[in-house]
């Protein structure tokens, strides 16, 4: 198949202004879509033309949109890095992409950073790279959680029979399919109840009393992207006091999702409140911040913590189901976030930890760090160690961004490295293949000073959502973005 070869002049033909915004599209294109039809390549210009507020933090066509969004003036005064930026300690430095470094260089000249950390899952994000940890002084950063506020792992342990895994699978797939809802927009008809739903914020804030009502459509659903439900086999080598389980093998139920519409739009809205506070320059212009001694920097924070809260509560609705479903009580449950802001103590002094991709990791703090639909994931036990900032990676981390997954892994590759690890999967599209992904037994080798692994947890049946074909179409508005 040819290569997409776009000109300038075709691009004026369809409505494109002069420069910068051609060359940019052009290259873009050419880079990213470079195996898609001419027809097709134009379908996505002219919807990023038509709507390019759309495609403001798309993966790929976000540098395109960028250039056709008028410039918005901010009030604040302009802001400068510092020339040398706070120490970070890299974990993994072999396996993390430039991109990332950069973006944790930058974030690392902050006025307002303390110190920092880079998991050995990190890549490429949008204001801190994915994997990235940065403690602040009295300021809290949105992109610095990320746009999936609360984006979390949960596992409920049963004391079931493994073998019912292979011999009620019919069951079993059929429980994933009704427990949970996939996809960005999806909504239920009708809704569950929770106590979260029911919190004076989403009376007392105008931004949060009008996501109210989609909210509570999407409580318990799962959304997009990496995100997904699935059973498996848990794996505990020996009896441990803080995990509290005995020696043995389970069946385990992991879901993986945030706070879905809710916490973008939270996101989005004060990311733009601190760009017009704050302008930085254009490498770090996302990590804008707000002090918590300002009114939008503590309307930030509380609604962030909403997010996280709704965001668990999806996760216990979902788990609910599964155990009635199943007729049994979880032997115990294992759940953190990783898209999220704490207020934690380092060298002495109150800070705000961001982590971004990255697990808490404190003394004995128990955390999820998932493979791929194929690989295991591990339960750990953090050994609060300073130079990580009590952290750990999220997951295995992308080694291929979403397009390139589409561009260069096939179908029957897909299916024959499911088959080869007896994993049945429903929906799931290629760029979510285990291709995609780093080697994460390399990566569990690098944070082995971080954490102790208590626990493994092997895929079996994975439920996500459907082909990722349509993406750009589906998801231009990144519901689901920095779950990675």
């Amino acid at each position: 198949m040819s290569r997409l070869k776009i000109t300038a002049k075709e691009l004026r033909a369809i409505g494109y202004p002069e420069s910068p915004v051609i060359p940019v599209a052009m290259n873009v294109m050419e880079k990213h879509f470079k195996h898609h039809t001419k027809e097709a390549a134009f379908d996505i210009l002219k919807a990023v033309l038509q709507s390019p507020k759309d495609y403001a933090t798309h993966e790929t066509l976000q540098p395109i949109a960028e250039k056709l969004l008028p410039k918005e003036k901010a009030d604040g005064a302009e802001i400068s890095l510092n020339n040398e930026g706070v120490h970070f300690n890299i974990f993994g430095a072999d396996n993390i992409e430039q991109g990332a470094l950069q973006q944790m260089y930058s974030a690392a000249k902050l006025p307002v950073a303390v110190a920092g950390a880079l998991m050995p899952d990190a890549h490429h994000g949008y204001g801190l790279p994915i994997g990235g940890v940065l403690a602040t002084e009295n300021a809290v950063i949105p992109y610095g959680v990320g746009v999936d506020i609360g984006c979390r792992m949960c596992l409920s342990i049963f004391d079931i029979d493994v073998k019912d895994l292979t011999q009620r699978e019919a069951f079993f797939t059929r429980e994933l399919g009704e427990a949970t809802l996939f996809g960005s927009g999806a909504m239920f008809q009708h809704a569950a109840d929770h106590a979260v739903m029911d919190n004076a914020l989403f009376y007392e804030m105008p931004l949060l009393k009008s996501l109210h009502g989609r909210a509570w459509k999407q409580l318990g659903s799962s959304g997009s992207g990496n995100h997904f439900a699935e059973f498996g086999i848990v794996d505990v080598p020996a009896t441990d006091a803080t995990l509290n389980v005995p020696a043995g093998t389970y069946v385990g139920f992991l879901t993986h999702s945030g706070s879905r519409a809710l916490g973008a739009n939270i996101a989005n809205h004060y990311t733009k409140l601190a760009m017009s506070k704050r302008r930085l320059p254009q490498e770090a212009k996302h990590l804008a911040w707000l002090t918590l001694n300002e009114a939008e920097g503590m309307e930030y924070w509380l609604a962030m913590n909403l997010a996280g809260d709704y965001a668990s509560a999806c996760h216990h609705i979902i788990h609910q189901k599964i155990a009635k479903q199943l007729g049994r009580k979880p032997i115990t449950m294992v759940e953190n976030h990783h898209n999220f802001a704490w207020k934690e103590r380092y060298d002495n002094k109150e800070v705000i930890v961001h982590r971004k991709g990255a697990t808490p990791a404190g003394k004995d703090v128990l955390g999820i760090i998932p493979g791929s639909m194929t690989a295991p994931g591990f339960i750990v036990k953090g050994k609060g160690e300073e130079a990580s900032i009590n952290s750990a990676s999220h997951g295995a981390g992308r080694k291929m961004s979403r397009t390139q997954a589409m561009a260069n892994i096939t179908n029957n590759a897909l299916k024959e490295e499911l088959a080869k690890h007896h994993v049945k999967l429903l929906g799931g599209g290629l760029d979510e293949a285990p291709f995609a992904y780093k080697d994460i037994e390399v990566v569990m080798q690098h944070q082995k000073a971080l954490v102790d692994v208590v626990g493994k947890f092997t895929p079996k049946i994975v439920k996500m959502c459907g082909a990722e074909t349509n993406r750009t179409r589906k998801n231009n508005k990144r519901d689901v973005v920095e779950g990675e």
